[in-house]
Formats: C-alpha cells, sequence, structure tokens
C-alpha cells in the first residue's frame, strides 16, 4: 500500500509546475480567457521586442503588437499542439511584419529613445567588440546599440530576421528554421553572414571583435 502510494504522489505535477503554453493554447481554444492572458503574460514581452527592432520604433511596434495578437486570437481555433506555441505565435508576428515591410507601411529607423527591455543584448556586443581596445573604441562601445540598430536596418532581410530571432529573443536554430521556413543549415548560414557583416562594419568605425 505504502509503495503505491509513494508511486502515485510521484506522478502529480509539482504545483509550481507552469502549465505548458501548447496546453494553454487548447484551452483557450475551449473558450478559457485567463489561459490566454496566462500566455499574453508570457510573451508580450519577447513579441514586442521582435517587432520594434523588425519594424524600427516601439510606435509602430506598439501598432503592430496590437494586431498580431487580433490574430493570434481569429486563428486559435486552427492552431494544433504538434506545433511549438512559441514557433506558432512568432511565424504569425514575423508574417505580418513581412506584410508591412512589402506594403512599406513603416520606416525602419531605431530612435535612441526606443526603450525595448532587451535583457540579453550584451552577448551581442561581446561578440562583436573589444571593451579592452584603445579609449576611443571604448567611448564608441558605449553607443554600440546605436551602431548595432544603425547597421541592422541595412542587413539583408533574411539575415536580420534570423539574426533577431536568435540574438534577441534566444530561439534555437531548429525552432527559427520552423518560424522562416527553410532548413536549419539555412539558418546557420544566414546567422554566419549576419555576424561577419556586423564585425566588418565595427571594424570600420574601430570597434574590432576580441582576439
Amino acid at each position: 500500500m505504502e509503495n503505491r502510494h509513494l508511486k502515485t504522489v510521484e506522478k502529480n505535477p509539482s504545483p509550481n509546475t507552469p502549465i505548458p503554453d501548447e496546453e494553454l493554447m487548447l484551452a483557450f481554444q475551449k473558450g478559457d480567457v485567463h489561459a490566454f492572458n496566462e500566455l499574453l503574460k508570457r510573451h508580450q514581452g519577447g513579441i514586442y521586442n521582435f517587432l520594434v527592432r523588425f519594424l524600427g520604433n516601439s510606435e509602430n511596434a506598439e501598432e503592430a503588437f496590437q494586431e498580431v495578437f487580433v490574430r493570434v486570437i481569429k486563428a486559435s481555433e486552427s492552431y494544433s499542439p504538434q506545433a511549438k506555441f512559441s514557433t506558432w505565435v512568432y511565424t504569425i508576428a514575423r508574417n505580418y511584419c513581412i506584410d508591412l515591410s512589402r506594403k512599406g507601411k513603416f520606416r525602419k529607423v531605431l530612435s535612441l529613445d526606443d526603450k525595448t527591455g532587451d535583457k540579453d543584448s550584451a552577448r551581442v556586443e561581446d561578440r562583436l567588440m573589444d571593451e579592452k581596445a584603445d579609449p576611443q573604441s571604448y567611448v564608441l562601445a558605449k553607443n554600440m546599440n546605436f551602431y548595432l540598430e544603425k547597421f541592422l536596418n541595412v542587413l539583408n532581410a533574411d539575415q536580420k530576421e534570423v539574426f533577431l530571432l536568435r540574438e534577441r529573443q534566444g530561439l534555437p536554430f531548429e525552432e527559427i528554421a520552423q518560424i522562416v521556413g527553410t532548413s536549419v543549415n539555412t539558418v546557420k548560414s544566414r546567422m554566419r553572414y549576419a555576424l561577419l557583416f556586423l564585425q566588418d562594419e565595427f571594424k570600420k568605425i574601430g570597434i574590432t571583435k576580441p582576439k
């Protein structure tokens, strides 16, 4: 009896274990609004940051953010748990950005005043510049984000979206490949060329990659 009881307890999930996104989406399909609110809470920051980087500024991103989640709601009935929720929602966001870009609705210029709440941008800077370089380079490094956004605005569109999904949103290459509809090798290649392009641009202004 004691052994059976122990096994039952082990099978019960911990009350602190978060409900997977996919289960929340299925619950929303059945009318659970609280499930959708939880999904929104989990992903609104990442989606918003992606939109800011892709479209150019926070004002454009706020408008697009509303439309993306309207599309998420409209498409919710067609969602299948075979697809990871984050892959599905970023695909919707990416496709909407592409639609806007084709229409030329938003001008892709990022303001220095935009606050995106991006906590992991240091990963990019560490890979592209050397803080131990000469004093002039160190001063330039203080404006790293400004230069990075400037260079991203002229980066090849395919490479840019891979760079943003990888470096800004922290998505694995396999998931990015599903979002953009290509192979993992192609995604890795685009990421490599994006980094090479950015490194070259930073080198031109005196910021070099650490040896």
